[in-house]
């Protein structure tokens, strides 16, 4: 039985073509692709590739200036943070909620728009596995060659569950039968009937937005459609911690806002979702309140 793609390039010892992150004394990471007889230059001097292939890994090598580096081959959600990029990536927080809440199961038929340097698109791929299916739909072609290559230099090859089209979702998508759609574009309310028309009952939307306006619309948007269960929108933060001794504390830094996350359900056909027993708060649908509600600011909330 043959291996899942890229599973290859996930252990062993180190080879001709594997990526490598140094981790420096100081925690800094550096990642580089083995070569055969090249160098690995740095400001506290050189050690040869050579000492690193065939080697396992977890293993500490020492430059000319006798400097130790620890190398590992780089996680995911290493990689994605430093790969070469086009549009800002899903940072690995969201990503993660995103496979968890969207429920990406191995086998799932999935369609994602907006590709942008493929961070989002490695993550769904790695959970749909080879038998699944990822369709992913891109506006522009700068960003969806820079995503291609991304996503082909981590799994070392093309990924054979994925099709990359350029242009936009609502304009091109065809797809029947989907289990799920992830959407991380501008304008995710622009998508939903055609969303709506490709995804199985029961199946989920997830949408990721960067503003609050972009979230009240989608939020709003997926209520007014009336094919969808009620939106379940979030955020996520992540915080690190110092643990030295006596002196445990919250790190200085965390990884706050990084955008918005919705998911909703979708309802068998001809069903109406039931109707919230929440009212809307005074003043939730006020004057100046223009979306896709707007008569509830009549008085009819």
């Amino acid at each position: 039985m043959s291996e899942p793609t890229g599973a290859a390039r996930r252990r062993g010892p180190f080879k001709v073509g594997d990526q490598v992150q140094l981790t420096d004394p100081k925690g800094r990471h550096y990642t580089f692709t083995l070569e055969a007889g090249k160098q690995f230059h740095t400001h506290k001097g050189a050690f040869s590739h050579d000492e690193l292939i065939g080697a396992s890994e977890g293993s500490v090598v020492r430059t000319t200036g006798n400097v130790a580096y620890l190398a590992l081959r780089p996680l995911l959600p290493d990689y994605v943070l430093s790969m070469p990029r086009g549009a800002a990536v899903v940072y690995p927080k969201d990503a993660g909620q995103i496979l968890a809440f969207a429920d990406i199961f191995a086998g799932a038929r999935v369609v994602e728009a907006g590709v942008g340097s493929g961070a989002l698109s490695a993550f769904l791929l790695r959970a749909v596995g080879d038998h699944g299916m990822l369709h992913s739909y891109e506006r522009r072609q700068d960003f969806a060659d820079i995503a291609q290559g991304n996503v082909e230099r981590y799994f070392g090859g093309p990924h054979p569950a994925w099709t990359l089209t350029v242009g936009d979702l609502q304009d091109n998508l065809s797809d029947t039968e989907v289990d799920r759609v992830v959407l991380d574009m501008l304008a995710p309310w622009e998508t939903l009937e055609a969303v709506s028309k490709a995804l199985v009952p029961g199946g989920i939307m997830c949408a990721y937005v960067a503003t609050t306006t972009q979230l009240a619309r989608t939020v709003e948007s997926i209520r007014e459609i009336g094919c969808f269960a009620e939106p379940q929108p979030w955020e996520s933060m992540v915080r690190n911690w110092h643990v030295e001794g006596l002196a445990v504390r919250p790190d200085h830094r965390m990884i706050g806002h990084t955008g918005f996350l919705v998911t909703a359900r979708r309802l068998a056909d001809g069903v109406e979702p039931p109707m919230r027993r929440r009212r809307p708060s005074k003043g939730a649908y006020g004057e100046d309140y223009e979306g896709p509600n707007k008569e509830r600011g009549s008085g009819q909330a």
